[in-house]
């Protein structure tokens, strides 16, 4: 027994540099919930990834999207407790930051019968193809609110 155990331990301790991974250079932020404290809370932390050194790429697709809207309705410009930030509003301070991408998705904008330029400035569109390749970039993270 004592031999099966020690057997076990070395074979974890050879195994954990393997399991190991370098940090993301991007976190890519997938954002469809309609929820302003959600959408706050996926934009607080796609800024705390920033500040330690991920590049963000922020999707909003569906009602998420509508934070990203020069006109964007109340539940998105609202304040939310504890600081009183509203999710358009720290959206606004990370679209800002070098590298930063800010998009929404494809269909969002034909779905709402407006053109490119309802979005905030520093939003695009995204493009299926590159999105799909930022997603399975060896380097990227994704979270998914």
């Amino acid at each position: 027994m004592k031999n099966l155990i020690l057997a076990a331990c070395a074979a974890l301790t050879l195994t954990g540099p393997a399991l190991a991974q370098d940090a993301p250079d991007t976190l890519i932020t997938i954002l469809t919930a309609p929820e302003p404290q959600t959408q706050l809370m996926a934009m607080v932390l796609a800024m705390q990834a920033a500040q330690q050194g991920a590049t963000p790429h922020i999707l909003l697709c569906g009602p998420a999207g509508d934070i990203a809207l020069k006109d964007a309705p109340d539940s998105a410009t609202a304040p939310q407790p504890p600081r009183d930030m509203s999710p358009k509003a720290l959206l606004t301070q990370i679209a800002a930051l070098p590298g930063a991408k800010v998009e929404v998705c494809a269909i969002y904008l034909p779905g709402k019968g407006a053109q490119p330029d309802v979005l905030m400035d520093g939003v695009t569109v995204a493009q299926p193809p590159a999105m799909a390749a930022a997603m399975i970039a060896p380097n990227a993270r994704i979270a998914s609110y």
